[in-house]
């Protein structure tokens, strides 16, 4: 029996088109996003990450920032990547998807030599974060009208 999906790292243009239209079905579709503020410059040198379904469906995404690309979200700190952009497809939902995304974000991390993710978290999904070891810090802001808390997690060995 197949597994109900793989995730791995976004690689060709098909897969970051795939990437796309989970964020756009999420973000955009669902959450009221503009589609103007959901794609940025950061999306040509990000990191992206997709999970498929067993049947070729993208099902998740998410992308991880590091260097000067993250700077702005990570208090400068250059050896901390910023997880973002985590999106899974209603169907997935409850599956583990986003579990999966998150760990193959942070081993893409690990990769690059970072010590440590932040990751900028809608306050209905703290407890989702938490329980993957990531602790909130600062306070309560807004982006893209939905309140969010900033959340780090120091990398270990995978």
């Amino acid at each position: 029996m197949s597994a109900p999906y793989t995730v791995r790292v976004a690689e060709d243009p098909a897969d970051r088109e795939a990437c796309f239209t989970v964020r756009k079905d999420v973000f955009v579709a669902e959450q009221g996003v503009p589609e103007d503020i959901e794609y940025d410059a950061y999306d040509a040198t990000a990191v992206h990450v997709l999970a498929m379904g067993g049947d070729g469906v993208p099902l998740g995404t998410g992308r991880l920032l590091h260097g000067e690309a993250a700077a702005g979200k990570t208090g400068g700190d250059a050896s901390v990547g910023s997880l973002g952009r985590l999106a899974v497809t209603r169907r997935a939902r409850g599956l583990g998807v986003g579990a999966a995304l998150v760990r193959a974000i942070e081993d893409a991390a690990r990769d690059l030599g970072l010590t440590a993710v932040d990751l900028h978290a809608q306050t209905q999904a703290l407890g989702f974060y938490e329980r993957l070891g990531y602790t909130a810090y600062g306070p309560e802001f807004m982006d893209a009208g939905i309140a969010h808390r900033a959340m780090r997690r120091p990398l270990g060995p995978a």
